[in-house]
């Protein structure tokens, strides 16, 4: 096969480059910006990989096909935290916990001591926990970054320009691909990063608040990454007010050590998803898209780059995620 060409080098460009590099594919990747940075939607990612968490409220595939996406990264980044991941909720919101677990499977139920010895800096906060053992983290940034030196070292630097004509090109450019897939719409998400030193917690946490479910994820050295919403509008690119009184709201109800963090860092993107909140593979003549990963971003980037390299090396059809024309 000649040349495959990716355009965008975003959490799905940079997986599938990696993913043809490996099996031994002639690539070349082009994007605006020469390294992954904030233009990029995944630049402003949590990077929980919990596909167990997951079956609370998405589709089956995301399960199936997110549960390859920890070994993957770990493999091509060695970034990889596996400590799993924590479901936490106040006493008054016990049956959300119920409900939550009653919706996911892959947990053990941990009682307060339990949650001490796990957390010790959220023992006496919290009384009941669901762990998700087999689930993991990463931080987005160190990862993207990883993928785009391993495609550097490999001789495949990220160009500007465009792919040479009759290519087979890998359209991965997110929002920006949606003059070419019209059924696609945008979802903000907002975030905050807080330093918070006086806060030891070694795992991602998703507190079920009844204002605002909030995740929590650990970046080291004190800093967190604080998330959850998701705005079903793809203008704007600021925090609202609201949005940041509710985030941080829920942290101070998870922990009051939140109330002396600094506030280091906010950031706001959209993220691409069609009607099913589910990607897609598409073909129409030589361009494959890639596209509509809503927020599963690092969880199913790996399954989709596995995808698109069987698709294009085996001439085998994806299992999902697949439609053939637009």
């Amino acid at each position: 096969m000649s040349v495959i060409s990716i355009l965008g080098a975003g959490v799905a460009g940079l997986c599938v480059a990696n993913e043809l590099l490996s099996r031994g594919a002639a690539i070349r990747v082009f994007d605006k910006q020469p390294q992954p940075g904030p233009h990029a939607c995944s630049w402003w990612a949590g990077g929980m990989l919990a596909p167990f968490c997951e079956r609370e409220s998405a589709e089956e595939p995301v399960i199936r096909f997110g549960a390859e996406a920890i070994d993957w990264w770990s493999e091509h980044t060695g970034v990889v935290t596996r400590k799993g991941s924590l479901v936490l909720s106040t006493t008054r919101d016990r049956n959300e916990l119920v409900r939550f677990g009653n919706r996911t499977r892959d947990f053990a139920l941990l009682n307060e001591a339990e949650v001490a010895e796990l957390e010790p800096d959220l023992g006496g906060h919290i009384r009941q926990a669901l762990h998700f053992s087999g689930e993991a983290h990463l931080d987005p940034r160190e990862a993207l970054l990883k993928l785009a030196q391993n495609l550097t070292d490999a001789g495949v630097p990220i160009e500007a320009g465009e792919p040479e004509a009759g290519s087979v090109i890998i359209d991965c450019r997110g929002m920006a691909a949606q003059d070419q897939l019209p059924d696609m719409r945008g979802v903000k998400g907002e975030m905050l990063v807080l330093h918070c030193p006086g806060l030891n917690i070694q795992r991602p946490v998703r507190f079920i608040h009844p204002r605002m479910p909030l995740y929590i994820v650990p970046r080291g050295d004190g800093i967190y990454m604080l998330g959850a919403t998701m705005l079903e509008t793809a203008e704007g690119h600021r925090l609202t007010v609201r949005s940041v009184l509710e985030l941080l709201s829920a942290a101070y109800a998870l922990h009051p050590a939140f109330a002396e963090a600094e506030i280091i860092e906010t950031g706001v993107d959209v993220r691409p998803a069609f009607a099913d909140n589910l990607p897609r593979i598409r073909r129409v003549d030589n361009v494959i898209y890639i596209n509509g990963l809503y927020r599963h971003g690092y969880l199913l980037s790996p399954a989709l780059a596995r995808l698109t390299a069987d698709l294009l090396l085996l001439n085998k059809q994806p299992e999902a995620f697949y439609a053939s024309s637009l």
